[in-house]
């Protein structure tokens, strides 16, 4: 949990990063005086960061992303901001809770491609209800958020989600098995904020990945970056491993910071997308 100390004031905006926390500018009204106190936001998992991006500025940009890929989607280009994102993710995490009943304990296999922002909003949801994110097939799901819902893993999964990449899409398309919830048509009932029914222990599973277990309390990776001048990050991620694309996402955001995920092309900062999105690393 986040936690903020001490007392009480006014107006909050979280103003800079700080070891394994944010550092907090907290203006107060006082005789006519406003000094700024600094106090520090104990960021400590993926739904901390993302209330930490909320709280700081829900206008600013969360991720950016290109399709460059060939497809029904390609040239899309979709834009996040940080109270958007926010939505996204407590329908996803209300179709999870609400719909199928994930809490603690249940692993959920994440079958989307990297990078992506269906990812990004759905391995957050999966974390806001205190489930295991498996990237292993082999691992055993109870619930599978798959592209391909008539692949063999699906077939073993206790229960299905059927994602439709494009942004547009309003059905997955005819030919669901029965049980089967299709994303596109069914997301858009849930709610838009989101209370989780309980909660992850430190130690419990967040993430396993090649075999790799990751606790909750360390799947935030610690050490928030600035770029040079003190800007914000605004980092390009290409990668196509899902788990390195959680990572950097992850890693950014804890700084305050905002990703530009491209699919399908390696851009260098001559590339004139870049140059305009102001990305300040590429990855």
């Amino acid at each position: 949990m986040s936690t903020l100390r001490p007392g009480l004031h006014t107006r909050v905006r979280l103003s800079t990063a700080w070891r394994g926390g944010i550092l907090l500018s907290l203006p107060r009204s006082d005789h006519g005086q406003r000094p700024r106190v600094h106090y520090v936001v104990l960021v400590s998992t993926p739904a901390d960061v993302l209330a930490a991006l909320i709280a700081d500025d829900p206008t600013q940009p969360a991720l950016t992303f290109y399709e460059d890929t060939p497809g029904d989607s390609f040239g899309e280009r979709i834009e996040l901001s940080r109270k958007v994102l926010g939505t996204w993710v407590a329908k996803a995490a209300n179709a999870l809770q609400e719909g199928l009943d994930a809490e603690p304990g249940t692993v959920v296999l994440l079958d989307v491609p990297a990078p992506h922002w269906r990812l990004a909003y759905w391995s957050l949801a999966i974390w806001s209800v205190g489930a295991t994110l498996t990237l292993d097939a082999s691992e055993g799901a109870d619930v599978m958020i798959t592209t391909s819902p008539d692949a063999g893993p699906a077939q073993d999964a206790d229960e299905v989600i059927a994602v439709s990449l494009p942004a547009l899409s309003r059905t997955f398309g005819s030919g669901l098995r029965t049980g089967v919830m299709d994303e596109a048509r069914e997301i858009a009932s849930f709610g838009d904020s989101f209370a989780a029914w309980d909660e992850a222990e430190p130690d419990e599973t967040a993430l396993v990945t090649d075999g790799q277990r990751t606790a909750y309390r360390d799947v935030v990776p610690s050490g928030a970056t600035r770029s040079k001048a003190g800007r914000r990050p605004r980092v390009a991620i290409t990668t196509t491993d899902p788990a390195t694309c959680l990572h950097q996402m992850l890693q950014c955001w804890a700084s305050l910071g905002s990703v530009v995920l491209v699919r399908g092309s390696q851009p260098s900062f001559s590339d004139a997308r870049m140059r305009s999105e102001g990305v300040t690393a590429l990855t």
